[in-house]
C-alpha cells in the first residue's frame, strides 16, 4: 500500500532546542518507517528577518548534520535545502494572487513577530504563509506535522488550495494537520507561559541540543515550578505541567507512574536532568562527527534534492498551466 506523504520544514536561525526536538524532529524520526517524508531546510522563510549571509550558510549546513545527527535516515526520508529549489518562491507568487488580503490579515504569528521587531518589518514577513503553504502544496502532501501555533498557517493552505481547485480546476491534493500528542509545544524553562525559543535573550530559556551536561543540570535546577512541593500533570500549573510533559516525552512512561516515583521537586529534576543528557549525548557526539564532514553533508542534500525536485517541478507546471501563463 502507498504510504501517506509528510512534508515539514525547519529554519536553520538560532540553535535547535529541546522543544524543537521533542515538538518537531523525534515524531520526524519515529515515523520514517510509516511514511513516505520529504523535510526541508526552509532557509528562505529565515531571511524574513535579516541575516548575516555567512552565517545563514554555516547554520544551513549545521542543520542538516544535527537533523542526521538526531537520526534522520536519508534512505527513508528526504531531506534538502528550500532555495534550491526555484518552484517554491515561483509557486508563492501564484498562491499570493489567490490569497485574499482579509485572510492573510488574520494570521497572528506576523503581528507577534512584527510586535518583537518593529524596526525590521518587511512584506515578505507578512507574505510568508504563502510560500510556507507552496512548500506543502508543491510535493502533493497528505500530513504536515504543525504545533498549535502552526495550524492557522496550514489552515490558509488548505483554504487557497481548495479555492484554486475550485477557480482553475484540479492541481493540489488537500493536506491535513498531524499533531502529536506529547509535548507538541514544549514551553520556556524560565517562563512557562511562553514557547521554548530559539531566539529568547534568555540563557535559561532553553535548553540547546549542544549544551553541555553541566549546563543541562544547571538549567533545570534553575527551571520554575511553584510553591505546592507535589507533582501533577496540572495545566494550571505551568512549570511543573511543562516539565513533567518533558520527562513524559523522553521517558515514554504513563503519567500516573510518573508522578508517583518522585517524592519532591529536587528528585524530579535529578532524574529530568539525566533522561535529558541520556538523550542528547549520543546526538551532540554523531553532530560533533558530521559537521566536520561538509563533503558528506553536500552529497547527502544533493542526492535527496534529485529526488524531490521533479516532484515539485511538476506541481508548479501544472498550476502555471492552469493559471494561464506561458
Amino acid at each position: 500500500m502507498k504510504k501517506q506523504r509528510v512534508f515539514s520544514g525547519i529554519q536553520p536561525t538560532g540553535d535547535i532546542h529541546l522543544g524543537n526536538y521533542l515538538g518537531a524532529i523525534k515524531n520526524w524520526v519515529s515515523n520514517q518507517d510509516l511514511y513516505d517524508n520529504i523535510y526541508c531546510i526552509v532557509n528562505s522563510h529565515a531571511i524574513t528577518i535579516y541575516q548575516d549571509p555567512k552565517v545563514l550558510k554555516t547554520k544551513t549546513f549545521e542543520l542538516c548534520a544535527m537533523l542526521l545527527a538526531c537520526g534522520i535516515d536519508t534512505k527513508k526520508s528526504k531531506l534538502f535545502i528550500q532555495s534550491e529549489i526555484d518552484a517554491h518562491p515561483a509557486l508563492a507568487w501564484i498562491l499570493d494572487c489567490n490569497i485574499p488580503m482579509g485572510e492573510m490579515n488574520r494570521m497572528t504569528q506576523f503581528k507577534d513577530k512584527s510586535a518583537k521587531n518593529p524596526k525590521d518589518i518587511n512584506v515578505g514577513l507578512f507574505n510568508y504563509p504563502a510560500l510556507m503553504a507552496a512548500d506543502i502544496l508543491l510535493y502533493d502532501t497528505d500530513l504536515v506535522p504543525v504545533g498549535e501555533d502552526q495550524k492557522q498557517h496550514l489552515e490558509l493552505a488548505r483554504n487557497v488550495a481548495q479555492r484554486f481547485n475550485e477557480r482553475y480546476g484540479e492541481c493540489f491534493k488537500v493536506p491535513s494537520p498531524m499533531i502529536p500528542k506529547v509535548a507538541a509545544r514544549v514551553m520556556a524553562l524560565d517562563d512557562p507561559t511562553s514557547k521554548m525559543s530559539k531566539s529568547s535573550a534568555s540563557k535559561y530559556n532553553s535548553i540547546s541540543l549542544l549544551d553541555s551536561n553541566d549546563d543541562i543540570v544547571k538549567k533545570i535546577k534553575k527551571a520554575t515550578t511553584d510553591d505546592k512541593g507535589f507533582l501533577a500533570f496540572d495545566e494550571t500549573r505551568p512549570g511543573v505541567y511543562n516539565l513533567l510533559c518533558i520527562y513524559e516525552a523522553l521517558s515514554e512512561e504513563k503519567r500516573e507512574d510518573i508522578v508517583g516515583k518522585f517524592p519532591n521537586y529536587g528528585k524530579f529534576k535529578e532524574a529530568l536532568s539525566e533522561k535529558i543528557i541520556d538523550r542528547l549525548l549520543p546526538i551532540r557526539e554523531e553532530y560533533f562527527r558530521l559537521i566536520n564532514d561538509k563533503a558528506y553533508l553536500e552529497k547527502v542534500l544533493y542526492h535527496s534534492k534529485s529526488e524531490v525536485e521533479s516532484i515539485a517541478n511538476e506541481t508548479y507546471k501544472r498550476a502555471k498551466a492552469l493559471v494561464g501563463l506561458i
